[in-house]
């Protein structure tokens, strides 16, 4: 068998749920029934979302528009929420595709923790952004909102570990379960499609 047919062979391998995936129970709500969802739960803290990110850009620029994409920001730790915070903050002020990637970068490339109000005014401040109306919205009660609506979702499709992926509010699946983190990319794919299928 050649390399390629080999190749060809893997990519038409069928996902088994169980084994690349799991049933989430009970089922997950979501946004927009006309739309299916996928939701990836991230941390900033985290190396694997940081060399996860690439690939799932590059992914979301192919999503059809009857997909909808968002990312749930999950905190295993207290010291951690912060940075759920952030990532709100970022949603709110139309800032995630100026400084969500330069995030990953301040914490993973040049090793800032991002831990402080103070931490993270600077970083926005050095990055073109007001550093004080970030400070001021991560404190808010609409981002106070999200957050707690992130961490009920994390506990809903039961993350142990990030990045995840969430499908439909029915599926998921993550590195482990799909054999590496961009497999998971694959794995989504076939959920989109079974969650088109219908109930």
């Amino acid at each position: 068998m050649t390399l390629a047919v080999q190749t060809a062979a893997h990519a038409q391998e069928p996902f088994v749920e169980g084994r690349h995936y799991v049933e989430v129970s009970p089922r997950q709500p979501t946004k927009d029934p006309k739309q299916v969802e996928v939701l990836e739960f991230f941390a900033y803290s985290c190396s694997h979302c940081n060399a996860f990110e690439p690939a799932l850009e590059a992914w979301l620029k192919k999503l059809p528009p009857d997909v909808l994409f968002r990312r749930i920001p999950v905190a295993f730790r207290e010291d951690v929420v912060i940075h759920q915070q952030l990532y709100f903050t970022l949603e709110a002020l139309g800032l995630v595709e100026q400084l969500h990637g330069k995030v990953f970068h301040a914490i993973h490339a040049e090793r800032q923790r991002l831990a402080t109000a103070a931490d993270i005014a600077a970083f926005a401040a050095k990055n073109g952004a007001d550093g004080k109306r970030l400070v001021e919205t991560m404190g808010s009660f609409g981002v106070a909102g999200k957050v707690r609506q992130a961490t009920a979702l994390a506990a809903g499709y039961k993350i142990e570990g990030t990045p995840s992926l969430g499908v439909n509010g029915r599926w998921l699946t993550s590195g482990s379960l799909a054999g590496s983190n961009p497999r998971t990319l694959l794995v989504a794919e076939h959920l989109i499609a079974l969650a088109k299928k219908g109930p």
